[in-house]
């Protein structure tokens, strides 16, 4: 995971994390991280881009929208992760504790089945 400043692009965050993303097939994406140099890093490691164009490119660029409709089970886990109050608000300043917080929230949502 990547912390990232509040008020960063998101094109920016993904040029950043590009280089440190684990072999995988297919990245899914939304709009905001459709640019040429994040497609060009993804396709030098051999990751396929799921990832719609943005309304104003030029020439649009094709994208598998039935693998893109099962990005909404990771928007549903932010959505649950959000749901605490301290996570949603950010109240720890310390990126160590922050990440603490996620992941007892993550194990008592996803593992306990709260």
């Amino acid at each position: 995971m990547m912390l990232s400043e509040g008020q960063m692009n998101d094109q920016k965050g993904a040029n950043i994390m590009a280089p440190l993303l684990p072999p995988a097939r297919e990245l899914i994406a939304d709009r905001g991280y459709d640019s040429n140099p994040f497609r060009a890093a993804l396709a030098e490691r051999g990751i396929a881009a799921c990832i719609p164009p943005k309304r104003n490119r030029k020439a649009a660029i094709p994208y598998d929208k039935g693998l893109y409709r099962q990005r909404h089970r990771i928007e549903i886990a932010f959505g649950r992760l959000k749901d605490w109050r301290r996570i949603a608000t950010r109240y720890d300043r310390c990126p160590t504790i922050f990440f603490g917080a996620v992941t007892l929230a993550a194990i008592v949502i996803f593992w306990l089945g709260q």
